[in-house]
C-alpha cells in the first residue's frame, strides 16, 4: 500500500525529497507559499499546493489528517515550522518530521510535537526518502552508488527461524552483517539462532535489490 507523505516547504532539500519519494512510488503532496516553486515541482509529485505555511487556517485546510507522514522542510522559518508541526499533530498524523537549522529550533519543534528532527547536513534526501518509504527501515546508509547497508526490524515471517532456514542470500541477494536484541550490543549472527520479533538486523544490499524493501 502506498504511503501518503506531505512535504511542506520546497527549498532545495524539500524538492529533492519530493522527487525521490515520488520516484519510489509514494503518494506525495508538495506544499509551498511560492507559486513558482509549486509549478516547478508539478509532474514530480502527486499534487502541488500553494499555501502560506505560517497561516494556521491555510495549513489546517490542507487535510493533513489523511497523511501517513508529514515532513516540515522549512529549516529557515521557525514560525512556519511550528504551525506545520502543531497542526499535523493536532490532526493525528502518525509521524511528523521537521527540518531544523539550530539546536534552539530543534528544541522548540520537539516541544510542539515533532517526532523526529532532520539534520540537513548529515542526512541526505535519498537517505531520508528510503527510510520513509519503507515500512521496516530503522536506518539507511549509502556505501557508494551500488551498495547500501540497512538497519531493519526482522520481518514477521522471519520470526522463529534462523538464517540457515531463511537462506536470505539466495532468496533476496543480501548479506546479514550483524544483529542486535533489546538492551544488547550489535554482534555477529549465529546462523542457527532463531530470530525474535525484537531482532534488529544490519543488512548489506545492492541497489538493484532495494525495491524488495518497500
Amino acid at each position: 500500500m502506498k504511503k501518503s507523505i506531505a512535504v511542506m516547504g520546497l527549498g532545495k532539500y524539500g524538492k529533492s525529497l519530493v522527487e525521490k519519494l515520488y520516484r519510489m512510488g509514494a503518494d506525495v503532496m508538495a506544499v509551498d507559499a511560492d507559486e513558482e516553486a509549486v509549478r516547478e515541482i508539478a509532474g514530480k509529485c502527486t499534487s502541488g499546493i500553494c499555501a502560506n505555511l505560517e497561516n494556521e487556517r491555510e495549513v489546517s485546510a490542507l487535510g493533513l489528517k489523511h497523511m501517513d507522514i508529514v515532513v516540515s522542510a522549512i529549516g529557515n522559518n521557525l514560525a512556519a515550522s511550528i504551525t506545520v508541526v502543531s497542526v499535523a499533530k493536532e490532526q493525528g498524523v502518525p509521524l511528523v518530521i521537521a527540518k531544523s537549522s539550530s539546536e534552539h529550533m530543534s528544541s522548540v519543534l520537539m516541544k510542539v510535537g515533532a517526532d523526529r528532527i532532520i539534520d540537513p547536513e548529515g542526512e541526505g534526501g535519498m537517505r531520508l526518502a528510503r527510510i520513509l518509504i519503507s515500512s521496516s527501515f530503522k536506518d539507511f546508509y549509502e556505501i557508494d552508488e551500488n551498495m547500501y547497508v540497512i538497519e531493519t526490524q526482522a520481518k514477521k515471517e522471519w520470526v522463529g527461524k534462523n538464517l540457515v532456514e531463511l537462506e536470505l542470500r539466495k532468496s533476496m541477494n543480501v548479506n546479514v552483517i550483524a544483529v542486535k536484541e533489546p538492551d544488547h550490543h550489535w554482534h555477529f549472527v549465529n546462523p542457527k539462532a532463531p530470530l525474535t520479533a525484537d531482532s534488529v538486523l544490519l543488512i548489506a544490499v545492492e541497489r538493484k535489490d532495494m525495491d524488495k524493501w518497500k
